[in-house]
C-alpha cells in the first residue's frame, strides 16, 4: 500500500492512501500538533467530503484504536535484529559544560562512539543536527549507540 506524502508550506504535512476500494483518506498534520482526519470524495478525490479536527491526544487514540500496537511490535523486532545499539534521550541542563556552544565542541561521536541524531528544543525535533548547532540548557538531545556509549554522552553533557 503507498502513501502519498506531501509538504503544505506553512501548514504541516499531508499523507493520503487509497484504499483497496479506491477511497482516500488522509492525514494533515499541523505545524501546531494538531492533525486533521480527512476523507476525499470517491468521484472527486480532489474534494474534501470530511474533515475531523483532532487534538494530539485524540489522534494518539485513533492511531492505538488502530493498531499501533502493530508499529511497537515491529520496534521491537528492529531492536531485536540491531542488537546492542539503544536509543536515549538526554536532557541538557542548565549547568551543562556545553549549554551555549555548538555541538560539534562535545566531540561526542569521536569521544564515544555513539551519534546524535537529533536535538529537540521547545518541543520542536531538529533530526540529523549540523556539527555548527547550538546546544541551550533545557534542550534534549537523542543519541544512538550502545550503553556504554551512550553512558558517556551522558556523562559528556553533565560533567564535560
Amino acid at each position: 500500500m503507498d502513501v502519498e506524502r506531501t509538504a503544505l508550506p506553512g501548514i504541516g504535512l499531508q499523507h493520503v492512501l487509497t484504499t483497496g476500494r479506491g477511497r482516500q483518506i488522509g492525514v494533515v498534520s499541523h505545524r501546531t500538533g494538531r492533525k486533521d482526519l480527512v476523507i476525499y470524495d470517491k468521484d472527486d478525490p480532489d474534494s474534501c467530503v470530511v474533515t475531523v479536527k483532532l487534538s494530539t491526544e485524540e489522534a494518539n487514540a485513533i492511531a492505538e484504536l488502530l493498531g499501533t500496537g502493530r508499529v511497537v511490535e515491529r520496534l521491537a523486532d528492529l531492536h531485536r535484529q540491531v542488537e546492542g545499539l539503544i536509543t536515549e534521550q538526554i536532557p541538557i541542563a542548565p549547568g551543562s559544560p556545553y549549554a551555549g556552544r555548538p555541538l560539534a565542541d562535545a566531540r561526542v561521536r569521536t569521544r564515544t562512539g555513539a551519534s546524535i541524531v537529533a536535538i529537540v528544543r521547545d518541543g520542536h525535533v531538529k533530526a540529523s543536527p549540523r556539527p555548527d548547532a547550538p546546544i541551550e540548557a533545557g534542550d534534549i538531545v537523542v543519541v544512538v549507540g550502545t550503553d556504554e556509549g551512550v553512558a558517556a554522552v551522558t556523562a559528556i553533557f553533565d560533567q564535560g
